[in-house]
């Protein structure tokens, strides 16, 4: 899998290429992650890529041409590359959608910044549109990290042990209750069951616990 990134920041994506999961992934050949610079593909002396918004407002809006020819020059590289701006007017990011997402070979994230990007991009130049939750934050490197350890994992190889993909919202449920050593923490013992050493009874108490969790912490969730 390639991640091909357009940024104003590539230095921060740093902190997942040197640690973690990713990192791991990057090790082996697995995934690679590339920073494009937007700047770079400026047209003036101050390599702006923004300006005022028409129609007035508080604000810059990032231009049409520095982000098309960067995207044009990723996909001449990368013909099959699937385009993913980040905005909070996306579709929201879920289990779902990263499994589609980790079913293509390369991914060119988008990571807007300022006001956002001109609409014309938005309707011309983008594949999807993701959030990665409902509020605000600076600009879409971090959600970009997010799209890209959540999409990582899902592949194959990536996760030393494949029993760690069966997690929260596998089958539209949440995670089971974990326990580790000691057996008794303030009175508090772990669950018979896990005890018994019977792996049927400890798997249908984990189903059972996964839906009880799910319908009390996420009932918008269908089980």
């Amino acid at each position: 899998m390639k991640f091909e990134i357009i940024t104003l920041f590539p230095e921060m994506f740093s902190a997942i290429k040197e640690e973690g999961v990713v990192a791991r992934a990057i090790k082996k050949s697995i995934i690679s992650i590339r920073e494009w610079q937007l700047r770079d593909f400026s047209s003036n002396k101050y390599k702006n890529i923004d300006d005022k918004p028409y129609g007035g407002g508080g604000g810059m809006v990032m231009q049409v041409k520095p982000i098309r020819d960067c995207i044009a020059k990723i996909k001449k590289q990368n013909p099959k590359t699937k385009v993913i701006y980040l905005s909070p007017q996306g579709q929201k990011l879920n289990q779902s959608l990263v499994e589609k997402l980790a079913s293509f070979d390369s991914l060119t994230l988008l990571c807007g910044r300022y006001e956002g990007v001109d609409e014309r991009i938005i309707e011309n130049d983008i594949d999807y549109e993701v959030s990665i939750g409902d509020y605000v934050i600076s600009g879409g490197e971090l959600a970009a990290m997010v799209l890209i350890d959540s999409v990582s994992r899902r592949l194959p190889n990536v996760l030393g042990n494949q029993d760690s993909l069966k997690d929260s919202f596998t089958d539209n449920l949440l995670d089971y209750p974990h326990y580790t050593r000691p057996e008794v923490v303030d009175g508090h013992a772990v669950p018979e069951v896990l005890l018994s050493g019977n792996q049927a009874k400890i798997d249908a108490w984990r189903l059972e616990q996964s839906i009880k969790r799910t319908k009390q912490k996420r009932p918008d969730l269908k089980v």
